[in-house]
């Protein structure tokens, strides 16, 4: 889902983590305004909320040219998403695979919802990308992380609203190492150190124990994705 150059204005769903963070960082590269949208739905580990805002201020702090470009960010209340789902991202519960196949992490709807609410606001703002940081690679079997997820909402979101959007997945055919490697080749060993910082992906919401990775409880399905990608990224940078 490339995009012609006429779409000069990008709306990133951005949640603080990792990955939305490489996200955000190859929109600025890319766009000449971007703005940012986070959602607030009942999550566990909200503290991806606090997180998200100091990962801002570091990027316009630390890399001036794509301040100059970083426009207004936004939060959004979704927490009929909480109140409807029961999962271990949004009740204290232990994770574990269901009997359908999918982890309890999957929140349904969560993405669907996500992208809807974007749409919406980018219609409103006059942004025509969608960027979002799902991906087919490196992912825990969510339906609603699919490349054919994203073309389908694609479709829908410009058919409902009659403008056409484009939903950017940058990271939708990579796996967590190689995505170590795009925030280096996008913005050099200063954005490495500001994801390994700042972000924050860890499910139980652990800012406590620090690892070479970043911040977590280190067991969660989430830092063990994080975690293992690191240590293939780290091993093929001084291969």
């Amino acid at each position: 889902m490339s995009e012609p150059l006429r779409h000069a204005h990008a709306l990133v769903l951005f949640s603080g983590g990792q990955d939305s963070t490489t996200c955000l960082a190859h929109a600025l590269t890319r766009f000449d305004r971007v703005e940012t949208l986070g959602f607030d739905y009942g999550q566990r580990h909200r503290v991806e909320l606090d997180a998200r805002r100091v990962v801002l201020q570091q990027l316009r702090e630390k890399f001036p040219a794509w301040a100059a470009k970083l426009g207004e960010d936004h939060t959004l209340d979704l927490g009929v998403i909480g109140a409807v789902s029961d999962t271990s991202l949004t009740r204290d519960m232990a994770f574990r695979m269901e009997a359908n196949g999918l982890p309890n992490t999957f929140v349904p709807g969560r993405n669907l919802m996500f992208l809807t609410m974007a749409g919406a606001l980018a219609y409103r703002r006059g942004l025509t990308v969608l960027v979002t940081g799902v991906c087919e690679t490196d992912f825990s079997g969510y339906p609603d992380c699919r490349d054919d997820t994203m073309k389908a909402m694609q479709l829908a979101l410009s058919l409902g609203m009659d403008q056409r959007f484009l939903i950017d997945t940058p990271l939708m055919w990579i796996d967590k190492a190689e995505t170590w490697r795009m925030a280096r080749d996008l913005g050099g060993e200063a954005l490495v150190d500001l994801i390994v910082e700042h972000t924050h992906t860890c499910y139980r919401g652990d800012r406590e124990h620090r690892h070479d990775w970043g911040w977590g409880c280190g067991t969660c399905p989430a830092c063990r994705l994080r975690a293992r990608g690191w240590a293939a990224y780290r091993k093929g940078a001084w291969a």
